[in-house]
């Protein structure tokens, strides 16, 4: 495959790279340069986290990217999540593996690594140290942004760990691309600056988008300074709001109820997360988007791309319940075969009981 087919490939995923002139000479040099992307064990899964990161996956595995999915386990822990009880924060780790699995993640052609092996090795410890001692206390305080915090809830000393831990990540990964979301910027650019001071290399970052919740677009909250990544921070889909939020152990009831109370105002496109999901996921994942409406009303059709999609909504031609009954309909089919795998696999089975248990 050539350069320009891998790198409109790796274009699909990231919303923005920096820089795409870096990331073609990456490809010109390496044929399978090394991404990563780090995950806090925290609660069931919801569409974001699985089947939008499957589809990611699979557009950059065929870009011949060697993908190294981090469980961030004592990251969760540092984050409170589980009420802070690094066990019950392992055994969602576990699960996420089974999620990512029941998703079709080729787990031959990715890595599984967890947090907590890291944390034995020295030379990691060393990197975490040279990496604070280039940066300064303020610059730390702002990348709180990335644990999806903003700099007033700084109560822990502890917090002030986790952006020097994942800036080192990188480099003890020996990760060539930080694949994360757009959230995790702030950290990214970290690298790329203390990467060449410390004798490394300045990784290039692809950040994809970050899927928003059924509620829309909300109002920046102070995440970020940056006003954009502050509003897609403030709006992106989170399990803590479980009525916003299309988690994939959802039935075909819940998803389509859940669907059917969200945004989405007729002829409006813009932060439209009804939309946004078949712009991300559906139209990657499948030829076309059927939707089913009386005849009175034009009779089905279907759709092939999201820019067809987009124009007949915006000129009013698909009604918003049209829409939302046909969305349903598509993310309960790449729901359910999650579904399944987990009512018919035992150890699948037996690690969402337990995360359900133990959910804080």
């Amino acid at each position: 495959m050539d350069v320009e087919t891998r790198l409109e490939l790796i274009k699909r995923v990231g919303e923005e790279i920096v820089t795409e002139q870096e990331l073609r000479e990456l490809l010109e040099t390496k044929n399978h340069p090394i991404a990563y992307d780090g995950f806090e064990p925290s609660g069931t899964a919801h569409i974001a986290f699985a089947i939008y990161r499957a589809i990611n996956l699979e557009d950059l595995i065929k870009a011949g990217i060697y993908f190294k999915l981090w469980v961030a386990d004592w990251f969760g822990w540092i984050n409170n999540k589980m009420g802070g009880d690094l066990e019950k924060i392992k055994k969602v780790g576990e699960y996420f593996i089974e999620v990512w699995k029941a998703t079709g993640v080729p787990t031959n052609k990715v890595e599984f690594l967890w947090a907590s092996d890291a944390i034995s090795d020295p030379e990691y410890w060393k990197k975490v140290i040279l990496i604070a001692k280039n940066t300064t206390l303020n610059r730390a305080i702002r990348c709180l942004s990335i644990m999806g915090r903003k700099e007033t809830e700084l109560k822990e000393t502890v917090l002030l760990f986790y952006p020097m831990m994942q800036c080192a990540d990188i480099f003890h990964l020996k990760a060539d691309i930080c694949q994360l979301g757009v959230d995790q910027r702030r950290v990214n650019m970290l690298a790329r600056e203390v990467g060449p001071k410390l004798g490394w290399w300045k990784p290039v970052v692809v950040s994809h988008h970050m899927l928003m919740g059924l509620q829309g677009m909300k109002q920046p909250e102070g995440f970020d300074e940056n006003k954009q990544i502050d509003v897609e921070i403030s709006s992106k889909m989170s399990k803590s709001k479980p009525e916003t939020c299309i988690f994939v152990h959802d039935t075909k009831e819940d998803i389509k109820r859940k669907i059917g109370n969200a945004f989405c105002p007729e002829k409006v496109v813009d932060n439209n997360p009804i939309l946004e999901y078949t712009k991300y996921i559906i139209f990657r994942k499948m030829k076309k988007l059927e939707i089913e409406r009386p005849a009175k009303y034009g009779g089905n059709i279907e759709v092939y791309s999201y820019g067809e999609l987009e124009k007949m909504y915006r000129e009013g031609k698909i009604h918003p319940l049209d829409l939302k009954n046909a969305v349903s309909e598509a993310l309960d089919k790449l729901v359910k075969p999650i579904r399944k795998h987990f009512e018919k696999n035992k150890k699948a089975r037996d690690l969402l009981e337990a995360i359900k248990s133990s959910e804080v």
